[in-house]
Order: structure tokens, then sequence, then C-alpha cells
């Protein structure tokens, strides 16, 4: 299977590129042929343009310089996502990679009356998520509801794909865990993904 590894932090030496670094190596080791994408480390820019914004309901969406990231998502039939979780969001790098590549006419189309978008990405067949964060479960799940679960599950993959697996890994209170703490998340990636 095809899978495409999106990395969403800035500091080579962080919790979220060892955790990638394991994911990659247990998708690996199960036969996936794994792409990676280092958003950081590519220079990615986050900003949707003026002509691309524009172009959001034209015959073609302007997708000058972003060709290849366009082409790698269509690709994908797995799609791995490996990002801190920051004030409950999206780092600004993974929000502009969602803005700009997951564009109109690739990941889907509007609707003719402007209606409910219909989803373009019939390849992707599974997407599985680690993120980080410094707050406990309990603030995520019963203070603000997973929002970064619910963006992804329903307003992303529910708009773009069909059918498409979901499953998300969040390892809590990052900033404070033991060693013992991080090899039983990474335990829980080799079982989940």
């Amino acid at each position: 299977m095809k899978c495409l590894v999106v990395i969403a932090h800035p500091l080579k030496n962080s919790l979220c590129h060892h955790l990638s670094t394991e994911a990659i190596g247990h998708l690996s080791s199960k036969g996936y042929d794994v792409e990676v994408l280092d958003l950081y480390n590519q220079g990615f820019e986050a900003s949707l343009n003026q002509a691309e914004r524009e172009s959001y309901y034209t015959s073609a969406f302007d997708a000058k310089g972003i060709e290849q990231q366009i082409a790698q998502l269509k690709q994908a039939e797995s799609l791995v996502l490996v990002f801190p979780t920051w004030w409950f969001g999206f780092p600004a790098i993974l929000k502009g990679w969602f803005d700009r590549v997951w564009a109109p006419g690739h990941a889907y189309d509007h609707a003719s009356d402007l209606g409910a978008i219909q989803p373009r990405l019939d390849n992707l067949k599974e997407v599985k998520v680690i993120t980080t964060l410094g707050s406990p479960w309990w603030v995520d799940t019963f203070v603000l509801w997973q929002p970064v679960k619910r963006i992804l599950k329903i307003a992303l993959l529910g708009a773009c794909t069909k059918g498409c697996q979901f499953k998300m890994l969040s390892l809590y209170k990052s900033e404070s865990l033991t060693q013992s703490k991080v090899d039983d998340f990474i335990g829980k990636i080799k079982v989940n993904f």
C-alpha cells in the first residue's frame, strides 16, 4: 500500500520526529511503500495565496508550485499525519497544507449549486494520526470535545473521501513523559498501525 507520512514539527529532535521514525519503520516492516513529506524540512509555504483562492470556483485550481504535494496526496492509499497539537489545533504549517493541497478539483469538487462538495480522494483508504498534546486527556476530551479529531474525521475525511478508515493516537502530557510512557505509546502505534 502506498503510504504518505506527513510530519509537521519544526524541531528535528522533537518527540514527534521520534514517533514518526518509529511509525515509518513499523509501516515499512509491514510492507507499506512509505513516502515522507516533512513540511518544515521542505520549507512548505502555509499561506493560501491570492491566485489559489481566486481559482477556488474556476474551472481549474491554480496549483502552481504545489503540484508535487497534490500528486502525493492523490496517489496515497494510506495517509499518516504526525504533528503536535498546539492550542487544541493544528500547527499552522499543517493547516496550510490542508488549505492549499486539499484543493478543489483534486481533493473534492464543488457542487454546481454550491451545495455539498463531492469527494475526490477515492484512492485514500486509511488515515492514521499521531499527535502530542501538553494537556491531560480529560481536557481534550471533556472540556474541548476533541476538536482536532472531529475536524479530521468529519470535516476533511467526511467531505473528501468515501469509506476511509480513521485511527488517531494522542499522546497526552507530552512535556512531562518518562521514557517508559513513550515506549508504551510506541507499542500502541505498532498495535494500531
